[in-house]
């Protein structure tokens, strides 16, 4: 079933055409800002006014006069210089309501003729840290919004953007592999302990100059792609999956490792871009 502006939007337009002659003349039917002038207001006389050089409230009540909306409306009042405010009638509601519960399936609502892709990017946990209340909003409304974008017909792509990849992870790789050298093959992480290891190593990286250095080679080495560093990097991703992936199901988001674009994502990405630019002379090596 069309919608309740759709309908409005038509029924007005067409007796604006009928009335002035002029092939389009759009309503401009919006929902009111205030209740107590109804549900929806008609503007669009005011443009129709100027472009006919007539007053618009002669022409808002000319209009009125050959408008039928009585399937849907109560009689439709005039406000100012020729707003026309339209309140629904509670037995056409009530007709409207009882189709859309009848409907299990899609409450009477039509999907969209044109479907379009929309990527939605919600959540984005960090990696090594536990979520907090601050993930809750981006995740549940962008849930929200990928339900009723489905709903509409529309292909939805769900994007989790996580923070798995930086400097930070220098730290952890470096520090871990301190502690425990076979942490990458076996060794016992809990997401409990991470939070503590990461506050460890960022102490250490802050206060030990040859740490930091320890941790920066760490980066390199896992963005280069060897073996040991990115197996520990890859139990540290999967820990805190662990804890995360929980929360999603607690609160029936739709959100699984398939969604995952973490940051990591781009890293085998990066040399050509990086090398597209030198060859194109707009990026350099700078000291």
């Amino acid at each position: 079933m069309r919608t309740i502006l759709d309908l409005l939007e038509e029924r007005i337009s067409e007796a604006m055409t009928a009335l002035s002659g002029q092939p389009e003349c759009p309503a401009i039917v919006r929902p009111t800002a205030d209740p107590k002038f109804g549900d929806y207001q008609a503007n669009g006389v005011m443009g129709l006014a100027k472009k006919m050089k007539t007053n618009p409230r002669k022409l808002a009540e000319d209009l009125v006069a050959k408008l039928d909306l009585s399937d849907l409306c109560d009689a439709p009042e005039i406000a100012g210089p020729g707003f026309i405010n339209l309140r629904l009638k509670p037995e056409y509601l009530n007709v409207r309501l009882k189709a859309m519960a009848a409907d299990i399936e899609r409450s009477d609502i039509d999907p969209v003729e044109v479907p379009e892709t929309v990527v939605v990017d919600l959540s984005s946990p960090n990696v090594a840290k536990q979520m907090h209340v601050g993930h809750l909003r981006s995740t549940i409304i962008g849930d929200s919004l990928c339900r009723l974008l489905e709903f509409q017909g529309h292909h939805v792509i769900r994007q989790n953007h996580i923070g798995d990849w930086g400097t930070q992870f220098g730290m952890l790789i470096a520090f871990l592999l301190e502690k425990d050298p076979t942490v990458g093959t076996g060794g016992d992480i809990e997401i409990e302990d991470l939070e503590q290891f990461y506050r460890s190593a960022k102490a250490r990286f802050d206060e030990d100059p040859a740490f930091a250095d320890t941790a920066r080679q760490a980066v390199v080495t896992l963005q280069a792609g060897d073996a040991q560093s990115v197996a520990v990097w890859q139990r540290i991703v999967d820990e805190s999956r662990r804890h995360y992936q929980p929360v999603y199901e607690l609160l029936s988001v739709r959100l699984t490792q398939e969604n995952e674009r973490g940051e990591s994502f781009y890293n085998d990405l990066l040399a050509p871009v990086v090398k597209t630019l030198k060859d194109k002379g707009l990026a350099h090596v700078s000291d």
